[in-house]
């Protein structure tokens, strides 16, 4: 088994599932979810935590995004495509997600295993491995050009990205969290971020050089794999490796005083996107 995997071997896991909580679960609400786990986590008062997200035709900027000369006419662009959008508090740039993405958090905590950098990354893309390895030996990690959201961590097969990684940590925290596309067309997601950006830049110089993306190096897990995968598909998969390494997994949701520091937490997503007008957008 990969070493990296070895943080997750614990006498139990927690696991909050939001995959099937439909249409009305917001994005802002996973951020400020995580953000509480992280926190509360790092604190060492809450326990590892695995959860699973799903969100409904919703793209999800990053900071640099707001930053965008013709960010108002890119999201109109956006919202007449069907989507809502909304900025995250993390860095990372422009992703899609809808019924056919499906997001994973990792959250510990910093000091337990005293954590470098790249050691998050490196667990979620071994366990990414572990839950496909019955499928493919080709799962590489490193930055696809012509990707939206490009980084070190692209995860993809044969030069075709299907996933993202970023990483946030908070007090000691740390929130790794991966967007899978388990299905439909990759390529159509990326060509609504490609001209996302060709509306919000508008051939205007921007000191942020954002991603000139190529839709062609993007495809779905289903696409790469040749099979017809769902996210319930995908849910057993990771449920299968995490069972390898732990003899407890317990569902759960918030509890406690995780629920206040949530309210606040939410409420600070909502501020932010108030404040850039996205929430207002229809």
């Amino acid at each position: 088994m990969n070493q990296h995997l070895n943080r997750l071997k614990k006498d139990e896991l927690r696991f909050i599932d939001g995959t099937t909580l439909g249409p009305s679960f917001e994005a802002i609400q996973s951020f400020a979810l995580d953000d509480t786990l992280c926190t509360k986590i790092g604190l060492l008062e809450s326990p590892t935590t695995i959860r699973t997200w799903v969100h409904h035709q919703t793209i999800v900027l990053g900071i640099q995004d707001t930053r965008l000369p013709n960010l108002e006419n890119g999201v109109n662009y956006l919202n007449e495509q069907g989507y809502k959008a909304i900025v995250r508090n993390s860095g990372g740039l422009a992703v899609v997600l809808d019924e056919g993405v499906l997001n994973i958090s990792i959250l510990f905590p910093e000091a337990e295993h005293r954590l470098q950098i790249n050691d998050g990354y490196e667990t979620m893309y071994a366990l990414i491995q572990d839950m496909f390895q019955d499928l493919t030996d080709k799962i590489v990690a490193k930055e696809i050009v012509g990707s939206y959201c490009p980084g070190d961590f692209d995860l993809s097969i044969d030069g075709k990205k299907f996933a993202g990684i970023s990483q946030r940590r908070i007090r000691k925290g740390v929130a790794v969290q991966i967007y899978l596309c388990v299905n439909e067309s990759g390529s159509k997601r990326a060509s609504i971020i490609k001209e996302f950006y060709e509306i919000a830049i508008n051939q205007k110089e921007t000191s942020f050089k954002y991603p000139s993306i190529v839709p062609d190096t993007m495809a779905s897990l289903s696409e790469l794999l040749s099979i017809n995968l769902t996210v319930s598909d995908v849910m057993k998969r990771l449920l299968q490796s995490l069972i390898k390494l732990t003899p407890t997994i317990i569902p759960s949701s918030l509890d406690g005083d995780e629920v206040e520091l949530y309210n606040h937490h939410l409420q600070r997503m909502i501020n932010r996107n108030e404040e850039i007008d996205l929430m207002q957008q229809k």
